[in-house]
């Protein structure tokens, strides 16, 4: 990416630094020299160590887990920019946290996504960039600029690479998730089927009933979260048990809270492929069924184009 504007800063705090550095060579720019510490009480000091007067200043951070201690960086270090006095202050959200929680699910219970929402445009952010929110709702969350970046393009790529396309279909986990797998089918050109998920709570899956004719076919669930893999793992057996041939998942958050991976590997699913949105949160080698893929061009296009004051939309196609 060849960048015009050359007052551009890029910065990071400690959510995600393999993508950081990743973006960084992708905008061939050295991230600014953020010194993050932690006080024995958990206490988060930051200091920013070079000169971002004036600067157009991209801070990316995704607020993963631990997500509360990533949030806090986020806003800390944009207070420190702003009292650096920054010229303007972009925050890039690779996995925005509390995404989840973006309607009143029962009496009494909070809208996280809008407090967060808040929170980060009270901090000094002057514009957001993300990526696959869970609800289209959130952009609207957020009382300054935002962008959502799709993983769409990447995935539809990959699977052409990948799949065959005469026997391939693709299908939603969940009745929530329709519209960004029917975005896929239509880019592919192939079909779209549906896994009605039957719980009586968010977090519990019940019962699972196939809205489509999957038999014999190529499945490829598109989802954007994967966290316990519990909807996911459901999801396969519906879709076996319908007689589908093979079952494969694309998701944009690979979260793999513990116990994902392993559930993983035991269903029936053959592969699932996953960004590097999120840093892994256990510590391990990915198994065998797992690969990921960058979307750190992606994100590095959109901020190259974000400086250069170019429109990012056609991103999105």
């Amino acid at each position: 990416m060849s960048l015009q504007d050359q007052s551009m800063k890029l910065i990071t705090g400690n959510s995600n630094g393999a993508l950081a550095n990743s973006v960084a060579a992708y905008l061939h720019l050295p991230l600014v020299d953020c010194w993050v510490k932690r006080f024995h009480d958990n206490e988060i000091f930051v200091e920013i160590r070079e000169n971002v007067r004036g600067e157009d200043v991209y801070l990316l951070q995704s607020t993963s887990y631990p997500i509360n201690d990533n949030l806090m960086e986020l806003l800390i270090i944009t207070d420190a920019l702003k009292r650096s006095f920054a010229g303007r202050i972009t925050a890039v959200l690779p996995y925005f946290g509390y995404a989840r929680q973006n309607s009143k699910s029962a009496s009494r219970t909070p809208i996280s996504a809008k407090l967060v929402a808040n929170l980060i445009a009270r901090s000094g952010v002057d514009r957001v960039l993300t990526l696959d929110l869970h609800a289209a709702q959130i952009q609207g969350f957020f009382d300054i600029p935002s962008d959502d970046l799709l993983s769409a393009p990447i995935f539809v790529r990959d699977i052409k690479e990948h799949h065959d396309m005469e026997t391939t279909i693709i299908v939603s986990p969940d009745v929530g998730g329709v519209a960004r797998a029917r975005a896929i089918a239509q880019r592919l050109g192939r079909g779209l089927a549906i896994v009605d998920r039957r719980g009586s709570q968010a977090l519990t899956v019940e019962g699972m009933d196939v809205i489509g004719d999957v038999a014999g076919c190529d499945c490829i669930l598109i989802a954007d979260i994967v966290d316990s893999a519990n909807t996911l793992a459901a999801a396969t057996d519906a879709l076996l048990k319908e007689g589908a041939a093979r079952v494969c998942a694309y998701a944009t958050h690979g979260v793999l809270s513990s116990g994902a991976s392993e559930r993983i590997m035991k269903s029936g699913l053959q592969e699932l492929v996953v960004t590097d949105s999120v840093e892994r949160t256990v510590a391990a080698d990915l198994p065998s069924k797992i690969r990921r893929i960058s979307v750190a061009s992606l994100i590095g296009e959109a901020i190259g184009r974000a400086a250069n004051e170019q429109s990012v939309s056609s991103l999105l196609t």
